[in-house]
C-alpha cells in the first residue's frame, strides 16, 4: 500500500467514527479569526449525526461564552457541545474537598466554574491556590500565591499548556504563569486539563461514545495527541496551530493521521 493509499484509508477511518473530541484554539480558530473550512466541518458533523465535543484547555470562558464566540463567527453550535478545563478543575477540587475555598488567579470562566460547585474565594487562608489564564497577571499575584502556598494551600492549575496560538502568534499560556510560583515555592502544581485522563474520561462520558468509536482532533502533540493516545482514541493532528511537522519528531508517539486542518475531514 502506498503512502497516499494509507492516508486515504486513515481518512476514511476518521470519517467513520461516531464521536469527535475537538480542541478549539488552533483547530477551530486563532483568537477571533475562524480557520478555513471550519463551517463546512461543523455542517458535516451535524449532517452525519456525529456526536462531538469541544474540549478546550483554555480556562477564560464559560461554555456559554464559547458558544457565543462561535456565534459571532457565524457558527451555530449548542452550548452542550463545550467542556473546559475550568469546569474540569472545579469538578476535581469539589471531589477532593467539597465546600473548600480558593485563592484564584484566573478569568471569570474559572471563577464562575468554582462558584457553581460551592467553592468560595479566599485570599487569607484558602485550601487551594488555583491558576488559569488571565490577561492581568502580575507580580503581586505571584507573591500572594507563594505566601498562601507556603502557609499550606495546595497548588492546582487548569492546564499544562506552556504556550498557545493567538492572532499575534504563539503566546504564554497557563504553565508559563504557574512556573514562577512553582519555582519560588518548590511545589509542583496538579494540572487538571489535557492530557490528564480525568478530563478525557469526562469528555467520553459526555459524548456517550466508547473510546474505540471516537477520535481526538487537536493541534498539540503534548496535550491533544498524547491525551487521545493514552485514552485509546484515534488521533488526528492538524497543522493549523502549535505543532509542526518538524517538532513532531521530538515526540516518541505519533498521531494516527496528520491533516493541514479540519477542512480536509468533510467528504
Amino acid at each position: 500500500m502506498t503512502e497516499q493509499e494509507q492516508n486515504l484509508r486513515l481518512l476514511e477511518e476518521l470519517r467513520g467514527k461516531q464521536g469527535y473530541i475537538c480542541d478549539m484554539d488552533g483547530v477551530i480558530y486563532h483568537g477571533n479569526r475562524l480557520l478555513p473550512g471550519v463551517k463546512d466541518f461543523i455542517d458535516w458533523l451535524y449532517k452525519n449525526n456525529k456526536r462531538f465535543l469541544f474540549l478546550t484547555n483554555s480556562s477564560e470562558r464559560s461554555p456559554k461564552e464559547l458558544q457565543q464566540k462561535l456565534e459571532r463567527m457565524g457558527l451555530e453550535v449548542d452550548e452542550s457541545h463545550f467542556y473546559t478545563s475550568s469546569l474540569a478543575t472545579a469538578k476535581f477540587i469539589h471531589s477532593q474537598a467539597p465546600g473548600c475555598s480558593a485563592y484564584v488567579i484566573g478569568a471569570p470562566g474559572l471563577v464562575n466554574a468554582l462558584y457553581d460547585v460551592g467553592i468560595t474565594m479566599n485570599d487569607v487562608n484558602p485550601d487551594y491556590v488555583v491558576v488559569g489564564e488571565i490577561n492581568s497577571y502580575n507580580y503581586n499575584m505571584i507573591i500572594k500565591a507563594c505566601q498562601l502556598i507556603n502557609k499550606g494551600a495546595r497548588l492546582v492549575a487548569t492546564n499544562s499548556d506552556m504556550t498557545g496560538p493567538s492572532d499575534f502568534g504563539i503566546i504564554p499560556a497557563c504553565r508559563a504563569l504557574v512556573a514562577p510560583i512553582e519555582l519560588a515555592t518548590g511545589r509542583q502544581a496538579y494540572y487538571v486539563g489535557k492530557p490528564n485522563p480525568l478530563m478525557m474520561r469526562t469528555g467520553l462520558r459526555l459524548l456517550d461514545v466508547h473510546s474505540e468509536d471516537a477520535a481526538m482532533i487537536g493541534d498539540r502533540m503534548d496535550t491533544d495527541i498524547v491525551a487521545g493516545t493514552e485514552s485509546g482514541l484515534m488521533t488526528c493532528l492538524v497543522l493549523s496551530g502549535v505543532s509542526t511537522l518538524e517538532n513532531i519528531k521530538e515526540f516518541s508517539y505519533r498521531p494516527s493521521i496528520i491533516l493541514e486542518g479540519v477542512n480536509q475531514i468533510p467528504e
